[in-house]
């Protein structure tokens, strides 16, 4: 911000970033092996081909309004924010339920007993990056002259479902609200940023009367890997420029950061990135951490990237020589995704909140450079990066950060495991009445967790009604008008 002789101006904020981050999925799962056995195909096909081990999904009760009703206050809640703090609120989704309104729009019944209204933000949509584009705006928002020196609320979420097939294992569901403001414990590195933008039809859902997409399998692997190399090459110039600037004549590398988060339709195309990662760097420039590496490598010294996208040989090759990096530096973050399952916006952001549950402490958390790659089909990409503060004394914004994600194990091992066949049925309810109206959801709310936002109606004009799952004693309802009743139970 310009300087001012105004003694009330305020300041240009520091430190912007990520202050709190809270994650949602749903409490019930199913057992990929298990499913293995159901679909009749090979054993290891999800659990080792694919990386899975356990897939969330959503009944008839949850929908995305109420998976972004449940994050958003969970997070406001645990973090005892007023929502009168909030100045932003952006939902990214592709989960959509309604081609006019928005999902933030139905958040904002949350904020009617404050009285504020005075919240930015609408939806962001581009398939699995809208979610990016919304935390990106966010910062942007903050760092701009538009900023009122309130927090920005960021939503991700969705509900990924597919048709009965090879794609159905792939799904998942759930949701991550992250808030950004000044002074953050995980600061965005400025300047650091790479993209990719490019027409494609390899995975999109033109026909809105169906929640499943029309998915072309080897052009999506092929759009992803392409957009990673280019977000690589214009992040790691950037970086080289500020690697440079500070004194630092070794280039930018899979050496250079502590962690490495990448968006993930399926954990072992995660563990494939790592290794192009790995390509990319031997191709483009010698770097220390390969030099024993070299003489198995050599043979690949002249490839184009451009040509190694289905290679095997040259896949399995840098696969094998990344495995410790890829063990060190991105394997803890699948924690969510390798149980959950793809979540679509939330899906890069449930691997940062899983690279931060993988710290024993604030302590050790403190200092690291986290790396994050998001992709979207259609298609959009990023690479950006964040820092973790370094103080890390008990109840500092890092030592809260931490804390609140060091518990995700447990909160993934109280959920429920249904059989496939309950599952079946479940994608089939879903199926037969999804966009129906009027409607009135059938699924068990019992299972549901304590503080969950479910759906109780659609009426014949599709106005959703919703309830919430008592969490010390009182339920919550969202009346037709959106106001936000209260009754003691």
């Amino acid at each position: 911000m310009p300087a001012s002789n105004d003694p009330t101006a305020k300041a240009w904020p520091e430190n912007v970033g990520i202050i709190a981050v809270e994650v949602y999925f749903p409490s019930q799962y199913v057992d990929q092996t298990e499913l293995e056995k159901f679909d009749g195909v090979s054993a290891g096909k999800y659990t080792i081909g694919l990386g899975q081990s356990k897939m969330g999904f959503c009944s008839d009760r949850e929908d995305i309004n109420s998976l972004a009703l449940t994050v958003v206050q969970r997070l406001v809640e645990r973090n005892d924010l007023s929502y009168t703090a909030i100045g932003r609120l952006e939902v990214g989704t592709e989960t959509i339920i309604d081609k006019s309104k928005s999902v933030k729009s139905v958040l904002m019944q949350l904020f009617e007993g404050s009285g504020n209204t005075d919240v930015e933000g609408v939806d962001t949509t581009n398939a699995c990056y809208g979610g990016t584009s919304a935390l990106l705006n966010a910062v942007h928002w903050v760092e701009s002259s538009a900023w009122d020196g309130r927090y920005a609320l960021v939503v991700c979420g969705d509900i990924a479902v597919y048709a009965t097939g090879n794609a159905r294992c792939t799904g998942g569901a759930g949701a991550v609200a992250m808030l950004v403001g000044p002074n953050a414990p995980l600061v965005f590195d400025q300047g650091l940023r790479g993209s990719h933008m490019q027409h494609a039809y390899d995975f999109y859902k033109p026909n809105l009367s169906s929640e499943y997409p029309v998915v072309d399998g080897k052009l999506s692997i092929q759009c992803y890997l392409h957009a990673l190399d280019k977000c690589y090459k214009v992040y790691s110039s950037k970086a080289n420029t500020a690697r440079k600037n500070a004194g630092i004549s070794e280039p930018f590398s899979l050496s250079s950061a502590d962690d490495f988060v990448f968006h993930t339709p399926f954990c072992k195309l995660v563990q494939k990135s790592v290794g192009r990662l790995m390509l990319n760097d031997f191709i483009n420039e010698s770097t220390p951490y390969l030099e024993s590496k070299h003489d198995e490598l050599d043979a690949y010294r002249d490839v184009k990237l451009e040509d190694t996208y289905f290679d095997k040989q040259v896949e399995s090759t840098f696969v094998k020589a990344s495995k410790d990096m890829y063990s060190r530096k991105t394997l803890p973050s699948l924690k969510v995704a390798s149980q959950v399952g793809n979540m679509y916006t939330a899906s890069v952001y449930g691997g940062l909140a899983s690279c931060i549950a993988k710290y024993s402490s604030a302590a050790e958390l403190a200092g690291k450079k986290i790396v994050l790659f998001s992709y979207g089909s259609g298609l959009a990409s990023t690479m950006f990066s964040m820092t973790a503060t370094d103080d890390y004394y008990e109840g500092s914004s890092l030592a809260k950060l931490h804390d609140s994600l060091k518990g995700l194990q447990d909160r993934l091992d109280s959920r429920i495991k249904v059989q496939p066949e309950t599952f079946d049925k479940t994608m089939k309810l879903r199926e037969e009445t999804h966009h129906l109206a009027p409607y009135t959801p059938v699924g068990n709310t019992e299972n549901l967790f304590n503080g969950t936002w479910y759906l109780t109606e659609v009426d014949e004009m599709h106005r959703r009604k919703y309830e919430r799952k008592p969490v010390t004693g009182a339920t919550e309802k969202l009346s037709g008008n959106g106001v936000q009743v209260k009754e003691l139970i």
